[in-house]
């Protein structure tokens, strides 16, 4: 876990995925020799955070996004949230700005609602604040900040270690509103003819589905994928012998909604491990989960 720890410590709101970018092309650089296929790395000039790696003769993507929700110093000590951050008066933020470190808390406006932050200066308007991270993990559990979706990047690379045939596309923006993955998706469909996808992403612990009982291939969520498509999955998964279990939602999203709304015909499906504490400071994640998680992606993207 001490890879996965590292990706959560590391700020990476949407928008300002830099730190974390740069980060995942240093490891790529530094493990890649010991992984079963080298990859064709594409990133920098034109791709802007995103990174893409080629293995072989791919024939399914994987995508992951590197961002995570936070929030945004606004006028004052006024804050903005990037994406959906769970609010709770007193929760410790962390950032820099042009005038040094930044550790502060949240509040909340008792009366108003208006978010804001308690700090012994003003922080200079635009800066990025994020959750403290406080990595915490036992024989059963990991339970940190960002698990969403460093979780989803940790397993895009360990899956890399064994990838054969492949792209993996780390993408940005995911959190609060997408953007990155519709260019991505074009680039790939046109050069590789590559249109079936997985969603290395992290879904909900909810009433259907429960903590240690495997990797989740969802259904559907505020999207329906083709269901000939997961159909396929479902089948691999259930020859594999791997745990896993169903999700069916009528709200949330991801990285697919770029590839659904698109113009090439994608076919995706997110599978992703279950977390409880959503978009907080605590969330937690199952180590049973996580293991079928990645087994499951192994799988899938030598079969399919």
């Amino acid at each position: 876990m001490d890879l996965l720890h590292t990706l959560c410590r590391i700020a990476a709101p949407a928008g300002n995925e830099t730190a974390l970018t740069q980060y995942v092309l240093s490891y790529i650089e530094q493990e890649q020799h010991s992984w079963r296929v080298q990859p064709t790395v594409l990133a920098g000039d034109g791709w802007q955070d995103c990174i893409l790696l080629v293995f072989g003769a791919p024939r399914t993507a994987v995508f992951a996004h590197l961002d995570s929700i936070g929030f945004t110093v606004r006028y004052g000590r006024q804050l903005v949230r990037i994406g959906g951050p769970v609010l709770e008066a007193g929760s410790r933020l962390v950032g820099r700005d042009a005038q040094g470190e930044i550790d502060c808390r949240l509040t909340i406006d008792e009366e108003t609602g208006e978010i804001g932050y308690e700090f012994t200066r003003e922080i200079e308007r635009g800066t990025e604040l994020t959750f403290h991270c406080d990595f915490r993990e036992t024989e059963t559990t990991v339970q940190s900040c960002y698990l969403d979706n460093r979780l989803g990047v940790w397993n895009a690379l360990r899956l890399c270690e064994t990838l054969e045939n492949g792209i993996v596309a780390f993408s940005c923006w995911e959190e609060h509103g997408g953007g990155s993955v519709a260019y991505l998706a074009k680039y790939i469909y046109e050069t590789y003819g590559v249109r079936q996808a997985l969603i290395s992403d992290i879904t909900w612990v909810t009433e259907g589905v429960q903590p240690g009982q495997g990797v989740v291939i969802s259904l559907r969520d505020s999207l329906i994928p083709r269901r000939a498509y997961v159909e396929r999955i479902r089948r691999i998964a259930e020859a594999a012998g791997i745990a896993h279990q169903l999700e069916v939602e009528g709200s949330g999203g991801s990285d697919a909604k770029e590839l659904q709304h698109g113009a090439q015909p994608w076919d995706w499906c997110f599978i992703g491990a279950p977390e409880d504490n959503v978009h907080s400071p605590d969330e937690i994640v199952d180590k049973r989960d996580i293991a079928s998680m990645l087994a499951l992606y192994q799988v899938l993207m030598r079969e399919m």
